[in-house]
């Protein structure tokens, strides 16, 4: 993966977005980067072209009846079924269920490479959020070959469609423009990619 370099902030986006998928937006992990998020300037830093951004930087500065700590309980938490579920397995499962074949195979791979990636929060490891911090953290150590795997076989086969229904669904302002963020990133770094992603059945 050496075309994802440093210069075009591949582990920077790919961190930013992990945070605030991951983390509560009033958390010490993502409040800084939702501020910086909901201001002017972060454009030029990011890894597409900024007339495709604008749009999204005007809509992630609107505001909203609704703050964003109950956005974000509401569409990462509960108590109600979430509009659209961030983990992995909810997709490629037959059953949608947490920690289905998908996470045990992603699990597999890890042990397979040696990758101990462990983040305080008890959650499955196909969380959309983690799998985008895990993705940053093999980048910046170096892990190109794994940073590829990871996106090609764990994260890109279901995440297009998790961010079409999250987009759809999130009926805030922040996530809307987020969820696109994230979609537009994310293809941007498929078109790139040596791997081919791979083809996987979605349930959902």
């Amino acid at each position: 993966m050496t075309h994802f370099s440093q210069c075009d902030n591949f582990s920077t986006a790919a961190r930013v977005l992990g945070a605030l998928f991951f983390y509560a937006p009033d958390s010490a992990e993502a409040s800084a980067m939702v501020s910086a998020l909901k201001a002017d300037g972060w454009q030029a830093q990011w890894p597409l072209p900024e007339a495709t951004l604008s749009p999204l930087a005007a809509q992630m500065q609107t505001d909203s009846d609704e703050t964003l700590p109950q956005a974000w309980q509401r569409l990462f938490i509960g108590p109600y079924a979430l509009p659209s579920p961030p983990w992995g397995s909810v997709w490629l499962d037959r059953e949608n269920v947490l920690f289905g074949d998908s996470t045990l195979a992603l699990r597999q791979w890890m042990r397979d490479n040696g990758i101990q990636f462990a983040l305080q929060q008890n959650e499955p490891e196909d969380h959309f959020g983690s799998l985008l911090l895990l993705t940053a953290w093999l980048a910046e150590n170096g892990r190109h070959t794994e940073c590829e795997q990871l996106l090609a076989w764990h994260l890109l086969p279901w995440s297009a469609r998790f961010l079409d229904i999250f987009i759809e669904k999130a009926d805030h302002p922040f996530y809307q423009g987020l969820g696109k963020l994230a979609r537009l990133t994310l293809a941007q770094w498929q078109s790139q990619l040596l791997v081919p992603v791979a083809d996987k059945p979605l349930f959902r």
